[in-house]
């Protein structure tokens, strides 16, 4: 399969002593693949890293063959919303991608509409951000994300804090991108149930360690839900410890 980005022992410690040590994992065009870890555990680290926003301190980082110290290069098909999105609340959706716009000479107008379709923001797009629900903010950053047309998409918990409604509208702009268009997706969370709902591969991170990656399917075959499947990579970790 056709390899969109690797992680060659990758480490990122800060002076906290957080982070993300010695990552290596992979990830084939049109998977979804998530990073599952509570708080803490290294998931925006490694986000950041791939998309130059940190220095790895150990390890090497290749994004469609591009080393990622050639940020040109590496980040040239590659969509990110990491934390929350920043938008201005007295602009409008349309003037957000007017202006994001202005970085992409190949992104014209019909592109801008197509993005807002997608992610069901077309209705809105003379409204101001500022109006917007947590969840209309939500889908606004991924709008941005994919205006250039992206063919990897780096996602930082993108259903944090959203209703259930919500949640499952980003779920399915996830599952229907890369199914409909190849669109290769990091998705990362804390809960186990939406990394299974949407994801082919999931990487457990536990205090800034990676602990297994797996397919979903073989998570599954001996544990009867991905939470289950992460409490057991966490207590073989710590031994005999209850959680």
């Amino acid at each position: 399969m056709d390899t969109v980005l690797s992680l060659d022992h990758v480490s990122k410690v800060y002076h906290n002593g957080r982070g993300a040590k010695n990552i290596s994992f992979s990830v084939a065009r049109g998977q979804v693949v998530g990073l599952l870890g509570p708080n803490g555990s290294g998931k925006t680290t490694i986000m950041k890293s791939i998309t130059g926003l940190s220095q790895p301190s150990e390890g090497s980082i290749t994004v469609f063959g591009a080393p990622s110290t050639d940020r040109e290069a590496s980040l040239k098909h590659v969509g990110a919303l990491i934390e929350q999105p920043a938008l201005y609340e007295n602009l409008t959706a349309w003037d957000h991608l007017v202006m994001a716009a202005r970085f992409y000479p190949a992104v014209d107008e019909k592109r801008m509409d197509q993005v807002l379709t997608i992610v069901g923001l077309a209705p809105y797009k003379k409204e101001r951000c500022g109006k917007f629900s947590l969840g209309m903010k939500q889908r606004m950053g991924i709008a941005l994300a994919l205006l250039s047309e992206p063919e990897l998409m780096i996602l930082d918990e993108p259903t944090n804090g959203l209703d259930i409604e919500a949640t499952v509208e980003i779920r399915e702009i996830i599952i229907r991108l890369a199914k409909e268009k190849g669109v290769t997706f990091l998705v990362a969370s804390h809960l186990a149930s939406e990394i299974e709902k949407m994801c082919d591969k999931v990487l457990v991170l536990y205090e800034g360690e990676m602990l297994s990656f797996d397919t979903k399917e073989e998570a599954l075959r001996l544990h009867p839900s991905l939470e289950d499947y992460f409490l057991a990579k966490v207590r073989d970790k710590k031994g005999s410890v209850v959680l």
